[in-house]
């Protein structure tokens, strides 16, 4: 590498997956690119969504609405957009434009990897709010939750208005018996944000307190 230019492969930028999750390969956050979005998702076994199923608008329009463009790179993929399927053999293209269309991807053999480039039209890059997290995700994999903890209150510091910072920070905390620290910052989440209330329902970093009636109450519909 120079300061003129940077080479890496994608295995050099994999992030340990949680269970039956896609790799991750932080493209952006290892190669320093500030013009546009670029991630790289593989699977080893198929029917992992490589592309988890999302929009670019979110649930009270203050999205990131970027457009999309993924790329098949390796193995096969059936991508659904805007409930249609399409079949994606190497080397398929696959360009939505529209910010608020729904899609996925799913894998369908062992091997399959999914580059994914957007950004938003006539605004500058800013990196989406769930990658802020990115450094951390890889201690939850390897449940070295005292890390992520680190990582996390390091960047809450940072950015301390990110909901999905709050949400990450408080699972971290949940998952090393910090129980009044993540409620607390759950509710911050929660606050700035309503998708977290249901995200917090079913995840299973929230366990540890997941009987203590302050928790219940709080991602109680």
């Amino acid at each position: 590498m120079t300061d003129k230019y940077k080479v890496a492969h994608l295995t050099e930028m994999q992030i340990p997956p949680l269970p039956d999750q896609p790799t991750w390969s932080a493209v952006r956050q290892h190669l320093g690119v500030g013009a546009f979005g670029i991630n790289a998702w593989s699977a080893d076994e198929p029917g992992i969504e490589v592309i988890g199923e999302h929009d670019e608008v979110g649930e009270t329009g203050d999205g990131e609405h970027h457009e999309e463009v993924y790329v098949v790179l390796s193995g096969r993929a059936t991508f659904t957009v805007d409930g249609d399927e399409i079949e994606g053999p190497p080397g398929t293209f696959v360009f939505v434009q529209d910010p608020a269309v729904r899609r996925k991807a799913v894998a369908n053999e062992p091997g399959t990897v999914v580059l994914a480039v957007g950004a938003r039209r006539g605004k500058a890059f800013e990196p989406s709010q769930w990658e802020r997290s990115g450094p951390a995700f890889g201690y939850f994999a390897t449940k070295e939750y005292d890390k992520a903890h680190e990582v996390l209150a390091g960047l809450h510091e940072e950015f301390p208005d990110d909901a999905g910072i709050l949400y990450n920070l408080a699972c971290a905390e949940s998952m090393l018996g910090r129980s009044d620290e993540a409620l607390e910052h759950l509710g911050e989440s929660v606050a700035k944000q309503e998708r977290f209330r249901r995200a917090a329902q079913g995840d299973t970093d929230f366990d540890p307190i997941r009987d203590d009636a302050r928790f219940r109450e709080l991602v109680r519909s």
